[in-house]
């Protein structure tokens, strides 16, 4: 277009920052003073032919290498999947990064995973070039399975899992649950009844709203057990 751009796309920006002038437009977090935009929230530059936006950090998970997390298949493509690991970028699964046989090319990756399912991957690569890449070869990975999805802030998953995992392990030994958590802030949890679910699912909840308070972990284990009726 001829016009500046004052920054590249993934850079964090802060409010007031200067992002372009000109012909470029504002989309999200993002507005326009005179012919100058500026960032409104802390976050990530994203442009998209003409529109320049602002992806929130806050509460918002950002990819490290080594992260196991919970995403959902968007699409398949020629040689692999669209994920929705719920980041500011969407996340490639190479078809090599399964334990799938054969070749791309020749398989209908439809046919292995379908739209909306769900899989439990570990990123192995990401940085500000490219989007976040999965692979599903390690133990525990693979399509994960839940009968319901709760999402909370990333940044409080240490707390849910506990020191040693002594949190997670005590919502999995009061409820009978299977919880399954992954970095990026999705937990799944699948119980022997509706009522059992509901309770975990609370927990989970009150562990994000206070996670920051002391006697947390007596306090959850309480909670349950009069639910539950114990």
């Amino acid at each position: 277009m001829g016009v500046p751009l004052f920054v590249n796309r993934r850079d964090v920006v802060t409010p007031g920052d200067l992002l372009a002038e000109g012909e470029f437009q504002p989309g999200e977090n993002a507005l326009r003073e005179g012919n100058r935009i500026y960032a409104s929230k802390v976050g990530l530059v994203d442009v998209e032919g003409d529109r320049i936006s602002v992806v929130p950090l806050k509460g918002c998970y950002f990819p490290k290498p080594g992260d196991l997390v919970i995403g959902r298949i968007v699409e398949a493509g020629l040689t692999g999947w669209e994920v929705d690991i719920f980041a500011p970028y969407p996340a490639l699964l190479p078809m090599s990064e399964t334990y799938t046989r054969g070749h791309a090319s020749k398989t209908d990756l439809s046919t292995i995973f379908s739209t909306g399912d769900l899989v439990m991957a570990k990123v192995i690569a990401f940085d500000r070039t490219r989007d976040p890449l999965l692979t599903l070869k390690g133990p525990g990975l693979g399509k994960a399975f839940g009968n319901r999805l709760v999402r909370i802030s990333p940044i409080k998953i240490p707390r849910l899992i506990g020191r040693k995992g002594s949190m997670i392990n005590m919502l999995k030994r009061e409820t009978g649950c299977r919880i399954t958590v992954g970095q990026n802030g999705i937990v799944l949890v699948s119980g022997r009844d509706d009522k059992s679910e509901r309770v975990a699912v609370e927990a989970i909840y009150r562990i994000e709203r206070e996670a920051h308070t002391q006697g947390l972990t007596d306090g959850i284990e309480e909670m349950m057990r009069r639910e539950l009726g114990r």
